[in-house]
């Protein structure tokens, strides 16, 4: 049973700490535990509640109302919402709920409907990325568990390496190497820009996750590639992308290196003119439709 605290029903419901709080006292929708020390926290079940409610909120139910429906009537009213709203808070919300219930079924009807209605490429970029680049925050914080995080991870990479083994390369296009440095094993925004490439037509040469440097030079000899693609989110460190970006750009003088991921979001690095930060994976897709592709 996983603890958490009031800032992080914030995080993950949206919904301020002092509202949180005003509900508790007033509707006793939550009943916060203490530890030893008689320090507040909540749990697993409190947590749904809490998602279910903001869910319901927003969407125009008013609190007095919502305090006055069972935990069984909150889920039938929060699966109607969700099943006929294509809001993509809403469904972004939703798949917060299968996340922390480690709802597989869930998740695959969610995520289902959206391809079936907005089409693959849109639902990764306006509904499965935004929650991701959201539990990766609140997995960096400690907000949620390592568990939940990976559970939902999986999930996605299933649905992206489907989706890539169905694109063909036919020949044109540009070269691309993607690959994530040793140590890095967070590889959903490089798959996912594996799938934006092929479907434009590009060569994809695919290194994945916790790449030794020598692998990647030797690959980089044999195949040329007139890019490089890598993504960082824990490793290397904060004291040590620059530096590692900056060896990138040395080591490959020919090629441009696009790089992304959550080490680099804001920050004012000092990089070679070859190397290219993109902090944003629609940054990503506006820069591989410029290219010249195969793709009619």
């Amino acid at each position: 049973m996983s603890k958490y605290s009031i800032k992080d029903l914030e995080q993950l419901s949206g919904i301020k700490a002092h509202t949180v709080r005003i509900w508790e006292q007033r509707y006793k929708l939550l009943n916060p535990k203490r530890t030893e020390t008689n320090i507040r926290y909540y749990d697993d079940d409190d947590l749904k509640l809490i998602l279910n409610v903001a869910l319901l909120n927003d969407n125009g139910i008013k609190i007095s109302k919502i305090a006055k429906m069972s935990v069984e009537e909150m889920k039938a009213e929060v699966l109607h919402l969700t099943e006929r709203s294509f809001a993509y808070d809403d469904q972004i919300h939703s798949l917060v709920l299968a996340m922390v219930e480690f709802n597989e079924e869930r998740f695959e009807k969610i995520i289902a409907t959206n391809i079936l209605k907005i089409g693959f490429e849109q639902t990764m970029l306006n509904i499965i990325y935004p929650f991701l680049s959201k539990i990766g925050i609140l997995w960096q914080t400690g907000s949620i568990h390592p568990g939940q995080e990976h559970f939902i991870s999986n999930l996605v990479r299933q649905k992206l390496i489907v989706a890539i083994d169905g694109q063909m390369y036919s020949g044109g296009g540009s070269k691309f190497l993607l690959f994530l440095p040793e140590g890095e094993l967070h590889e959903i925004s490089l798959l996912f820009t594996s799938y934006i490439l092929k479907s434009y037509g590009h060569k994809v040469i695919y290194l994945g996750q916790n790449t030794p440097d020598e692998d990647l030079k030797n690959v980089y000899k044999v195949h040329k590639p007139e890019f490089l693609v890598t993504a960082i989110t824990t490793n290397p460190s904060n004291e040590e992308v620059e530096p590692f970006l900056q060896s990138l750009g040395e080591s490959f003088p020919d090629s441009k290196i696009i790089a992304s991921g959550y080490q680099i979001l804001g920050r004012n690095l000092k990089l070679p003119s070859n190397v290219q930060l993109m902090e944003y994976l629609k940054e990503i897709k506006e820069f591989i439709i410029l290219l010249p592709s195969t793709r009619a």
